[in-house]
């Protein structure tokens, strides 16, 4: 795959689309970066289905790992266990949409894996991690009706305001 890099605007902030460069053992892959967090997304399709199935076979996994936030876990529990609420949240805020983008014909089984590879306070990583599935389902060639766009708005003193972190979100509320 070529190298691929598209800057582009939300609000006051700058998001990067990056392909081409990781993930060699994905189909697909794009990573996005706002500031100092990055996330990689990725998309990868079984094989034929052996038999007609009633649904879709998606699957997509939110990963938000503690080494991201420079935190090293201590204790019993070195390594990851069951997803925490926010990364089961965060898997269904990418299924929902992108789910009926794709032709009712199309049985494969489809992965799409959002992992966090490094995060800060001034970026929430689950709306960059819609953007970078939404944008690697795009290229793939699957028979999928995307991309799709997400934003976090508010509204703020009369105006409408785009908010790419937790923080200001919660003072809104």
């Amino acid at each position: 795959m070529e190298n691929y890099k598209k800057i582009t605007k939300m609000g006051n902030k700058e998001i990067v689309f990056e392909t081409g460069k990781s993930s060699e053992t994905s189909y697909w892959a794009v990573l996005v970066s706002s500031g100092n967090t990055q996330v990689l997304s990725t998309v990868v399709v079984g094989k034929p289905p052996g038999e007609r199935k009633d649904f879709f076979p998606l699957t997509v996994n939110y990963l938000e790992k503690t080494y991201a936030t420079g935190k090293i876990p201590g204790g019993f529990f070195k390594r990851g266990g069951r997803p925490t609420k926010k990364e089961t949240l965060t898997s269904r805020l990418i299924d929902r949409p992108i789910r009926p983008l794709f032709e009712n014909d199309f049985l494969y089984e489809v992965q799409v894996i959002c992992t966090v590879l490094s995060s800060d306070k001034d970026e929430d990583p689950d709306i960059l991690s819609f953007l970078g599935a939404s944008a690697a389902l795009a290229i793939s060639g699957l028979p999928f009706k995307g991309p799709l766009g997400a934003a976090r708005v508010g509204f703020i003193e009369g105006q409408y305001v785009i908010i790419l972190n937790e923080v200001k979100w919660k003072i809104l509320i």
